[in-house]
């Protein structure tokens, strides 16, 4: 059989040990080409793409200098970025991305108030998302500023008001213990219940506690994505013993799985736990409840701001202060009605 050589076809053999072809011209997107070489439909392919193939513009995609889309660039590839918490990073990230397809052409410069405005008001129905938008659209702002693109900052003086709400809804204790009821000791439900419960960790770090920090019958060395900051030992109770002795896999480094047997994130283990509290009927649940619970009874068990604080992690004493209010006002109210009846009964 005569060798046909064609102009601009390259051949290669796959994995499968059958003949692939190509169109490739310099300067023009690579086309597969049909059947083998002299075959008709191969042939009207091979025509169609000499004819008709539009050189690719070199640097066509490049980023223009002073644009969004360059600020987006050089600020992920800032210090000021890589010094960001992990957790922080990949938000951002996701935020900064969806800046750059919809404005990355648009020069950083010309950014007025109006438009920022303008912005916000498109995500008017989602207050948290306009927050988060603004602070990335703020960073990147005062990274061109820095670099000397603008002078003066749109931002300024720019915020969103959130609605006023309590935040995750705290678990009472008959939530729990319906949870309880629905998932027994050996289920990783229950598992990732006690965990919570027991640790007051966010679920970015649940998913990550494992045997490697099982010192004796603390947990140790559990380092905060959020802040950073390495949390003080943190006690093994019984309770919590017994739910990774029984369910917690031996072969793998953290206790909680996925169901392919992987480390859960933190957006998937509060979807999947989400899941599994409607299962049990517990509607408007969610893990970082679970953190709160935990902290509200450390408050009702008569634990300081401070000491709470040291467990849970918290950066700030406002949130934790709330716990040991209420912990105190409840105990003051059952003091005062204990001392009612008492003087009531002696009458």
């Amino acid at each position: 059989m005569a060798n046909i050589r064609l102009r601009y076809v390259k051949a290669y053999v796959d994995r499968h040990g059958k003949a692939r072809h190509y169109f490739r011209k310099p300067g023009c997107k690579p086309i597969a080409l049909p059947g083998l070489p002299g075959s008709d439909e191969f042939m009207v392919a091979y025509s169609a793409a000499m004819a008709n193939v539009p050189r690719v513009e070199v640097a066509a995609t490049r980023t223009r200098a002073g644009s969004v889309g360059a600020m987006v660039a050089g600020y992920l590839g800032s210090a000021a970025f890589h010094n960001l918490a992990p957790i922080s990073q990949r938000q951002y990230r996701r935020i900064f991305e969806g800046l750059r397809r919809e404005h990355g052409d648009r020069s950083i410069a010309t950014l007025e108030r109006r438009h920022v405005i303008r912005m916000l008001d498109t995500k008017a129905g989602t207050p948290g998302a306009a927050r988060d938008f603004l602070c990335c659209l703020r960073l990147l702002v005062r990274y061109a500023i820095n670099i000397g693109v603008r002078q003066d900052d749109p931002t300024a003086g720019l915020r969103v008001k959130m609605p006023k709400t309590d935040g995750f809804r705290t678990w009472t204790e008959e939530d729990i213990a319906l949870f309880e009821a629905a998932y027994p000791i050996g289920t990783k439900e229950r598992l990732a219940l006690v965990l919570l419960l027991n640790t007051a960790l966010r679920c970015a770090d649940v998913v990550r506690v494992g045997r490697q920090h099982v010192r004796g019958d603390t947990i140790c060395n559990m380092k905060q994505q959020k802040t950073g900051m390495l949390l003080p030992p943190i006690p093994i109770t019984a309770e919590l013993a017994a739910a990774i002795n029984a369910a917690a896999p031996g072969e793998h480094l953290v206790f909680l799985v996925n169901e392919r047997g992987k480390a859960f994130n933190a957006k998937r283990f509060g979807e999947w736990f989400g899941k599994q509290c409607r299962r049990a009927g517990l509607k408007g649940l969610s893990a970082h409840g679970l953190r709160k619970a935990a902290c509200r009874r450390l408050a009702e068990n008569g634990a300081s701001a401070n000491e709470i604080a040291a467990i849970s992690g918290h950066a700030s004493l406002r949130e934790v202060e709330r716990y040991t209010k209420a912990a105190d006002q409840a105990r003051l109210a059952r003091n005062a009605m204990a001392r009612t009846r008492t003087a009531t009964s002696s009458v």
